[in-house]
């Protein structure tokens, strides 16, 4: 049995539903989830922390990502394009991975989420070049080698150029092989037990690259099999443009007619619903996850998230791609969001800690594992993250410890990331993987998979 002992801690925000904000608290964990929070336990455990000074949440909770778009960040010819031709040149880059590139930059994508107190990544690959192996099992091997809870997708795309999509022939699949490989991740990855470690969702690519029979035998086979769903949509306008001159209707209406609402349904961006399609996102228990700084790179537009709470739609927060992003720090996510917000909507806009919310309880949501992660209370996962208050760039701004994340932000890596009861960053840097080398060898592979 494993245990741990955080003593002393100074603010513990809860995130529960009763909004409960400890002071001056221990928390104590067994084999990976929480079995007591209070004053001065009388407990030992294998490791043991003094929080004295420490600001104490539950971990980040990544709702969207494509990992391995890592290793294209920052190129220049695509610094200044919108999302179509974006894809379309950036196609010419992805149809060469293979799962070395898969690996090393999922390695570093949710290292750096690590870094900044995220615990659990949901992944969306979809682009499956012939004859690289198994991407998917790359992707849980480096999630399991840095100790991050990795909840991958068996994304797809079954329209090339020539079918009127986007993406190159040599990436696209037939829905048969799709199915085919879609019970095999399935069977051989998704784990359905409280606490899990590795899940799988079914994730075609959006309605531009994949065709109506893909979106319907997805849904059917996801609840065949009770995993959960996810794609793009109403991420631009040229999006539903597109979707209104092939189906002749918007793109929601469209999934609707295919199975894809409903509580275990989950959207990415989701920026232009208009305000009967919110209404109907929240009857369903559709999901969004909002990605604030990808939607502001590609000039996307800014989705309607204060709407979005007041009707109940459930929202997390994601960090979309690293080659819209640039980025994979959830933490800066959320700051963002805030102000993205109160640019937008002023009064209606959320707060600091709604915001905190939407990325750990909200986001929990999305994944369908409020009963297990998103929030600190006894009896589920140990996933939680620590901040020293008494940073310099902190100073005086601890006041609301609830909101401060938003409101002030932290720009530098978190002090400890602990995820299922384990230490996974202290004092800032990864305890489970050697950083130096990680980076040497990924910048090393990235060159060469760019051939620059």
């Amino acid at each position: 049995m494993s245990t741990l002992l955080i003593k002393n801690i100074r603010t513990l925000v809860s995130c529960d539903s009763a909004d409960t904000v400890y002071e001056n608290v221990d928390l104590y964990a067994e084999n990976g989830f929480i079995k007591e929070i209070g004053v001065k336990l009388d407990r030992k455990a294998d490791k043991t922390i003094d929080a004295s000074h420490m600001l104490c949440y539950p971990g980040l909770v990544n709702t969207h990502h494509h990992l391995y778009q890592v290793f294209s960040r920052n190129l220049p010819e695509v610094q200044n394009m919108e999302l179509f031709d974006w894809l379309k040149t950036l196609y010419e880059i992805w149809k060469n991975l293979d799962a070395e590139v898969i690996r090393l930059s999922s390695l570093t994508g949710m290292g750096e989420l690590m870094k900044h107190g995220c615990t659990t990544c949901f992944d969306h690959h979809y682009v499956f070049p012939k004859d690289t192996g198994d991407l998917l099992g790359a992707q849980f091997g480096a999630a399991d080698e840095l100790g991050i809870r990795m909840y991958a997708s068996r994304g797809s795309m079954d329209l090339s150029v020539k079918d009127g999509g986007l993406p190159p022939d040599s990436v696209v699949q037939t829905v048969d092989e799709i199915m085919k490989d879609s019970e095999r991740v399935i069977a051989q990855y998704h784990d359905r037990n409280f606490g899990a470690m590795h899940r799988v969702a079914l994730a075609p690519c959006s309605p531009f690259s994949v065709s109506a029979d893909l979106l319907r035998e997805s849904a059917v086979l996801a609840r065949q099999l009770g995993v959960r769903l996810h794609t793009h949509l109403c991420e631009t306008k040229d999006e539903e443009n597109f979707m209104l001159a092939r189906e002749g209707v918007r793109p929601l209406e469209y999934m609707e007619r295919l199975g894809w609402t409903g509580d275990d349904v989950w959207f990415a961006h989701g920026i232009h619903f208009n305000d009967e399609e919110l209404r109907v996102l929240a009857k369903t228990g559709t999901g969004v996850c909002h990605c604030p700084i990808s939607n502001m790179k590609l000039s996307s537009g800014i989705a309607r998230i204060p709407e979005m709470l007041e009707l109940g739609v459930p929202v997390g927060l994601g960090v979309d791609g690293s080659a819209s992003n640039d980025g994979s720090s959830l933490m800066e996510e959320l700051r963002v969001a805030f102000l993205l917000h109160r640019l937008n909507s002023s009064k209606a806009a959320p707060s600091g800690y709604d915001v905190l919310k939407m990325a750990t309880r909200g986001s929990a949501r999305l994944l369908g594992r409020s009963d297990d992660i998103g929030t600190l209370e006894v009896g589920k996962c140990c996933d939680l993250f620590m901040i020293d208050s008494r940073r310099l760039e902190l100073v005086g701004s601890c006041f609301d410890p609830t909101s401060v994340l938003g409101t002030v932000g932290v720009r530098g890596p978190v002090d400890y990331t602990v995820v299922q009861g384990r230490v996974t960053v202290e004092h800032g840097h990864l305890v489970t993987v050697d950083e130096e080398k990680l980076a040497h060898d990924a910048e090393a592979k990235c060159r060469a998979y760019l051939n620059r």
